[in-house]
């Protein structure tokens, strides 16, 4: 996407899509990049969409960021109470999607927990499935911004431009209208607040689906 056209968050072009589960295997050397909202968590799809992964991507170079999802409401929780800064919250729900990254390998244990861009890089080089657990030191020097306008969303994305993923994919509990914008996603907090200016010169296709199509249930 060049860097002079409209950013994602006004093209009417860019809607999202639920054609993943009619996707066809992976190319050689292709890299895919799927976010699992924390919500899942505890709508008893987790498991499902796993296993989905696990069944469609075999062979392939994958990574799943997790959500931080009930870890993450508690950081939220605990900051409206002590009223510690964003920085102190920003670290403290980067724990929490490490939090779900090992809940996550407590169900799939043959996947491979990796923090850094170049841990990832080493795995994803043999095809392995990895979960991404954000090291914090690399975030901050990456400049990513303590706001809660970022959240996993928004970290998947940088993710996926700092691996040169050939896809990324986010899973999502809510029901989603294939016909919205990535701005009325936001609108409706599908997507998080800096999701669009995340992607405004992503050179990779974006897919925002619901756990059930992404299973292929409906």
């Amino acid at each position: 996407m060049s860097a002079k056209q409209p950013s994602p968050c006004i093209r009417e072009d860019l809607s999202t899509t639920i054609e993943h589960r009619h996707s066809s295997p992976l190319t050689s050397g292709a890299l895919i990049v799927i976010k699992l909202g924390g919500s899942l968590a505890y709508s008893g799809s987790l498991r499902y969409c796993l296993e989905t992964i696990e069944q469609r991507y075999q062979d392939s170079a994958v990574v799943i960021v997790p959500g931080g999802g009930v870890f993450a409401d508690q950081v939220r929780s605990a900051q409206q109470y002590w009223q510690f800064d964003d920085a102190t919250a920003h670290a403290m729900a980067l724990l929490a999607m490490q939090q779900m990254a090992l809940l996550f390998n407590g169900l799939k244990r043959h996947f491979i927990i990796a923090g850094s861009v170049a841990a990832i890089r080493q795995h994803t080089a043999r095809n392995k499935t990895v979960i991404w657990s954000p090291d914090i030191a690399e975030l901050d020097l990456a400049g990513i911004q303590a706001s809660w306008d970022i959240t996993s969303d928004s970290l998947a994305a940088w993710l996926a431009g700092a691996l040169s993923a050939s896809e990324l994919v986010l899973v999502k509990s809510a029901d989603i209208d294939t016909e919205l914008s990535l701005a009325q996603l936001t609108e409706q907090a599908i997507i998080d607040m800096a999701f669009c200016d995340s992607v405004a010169s992503a050179s990779f296709p974006i897919k925002i689906i619901n756990h059930n199509d992404f299973n292929g249930w409906q």
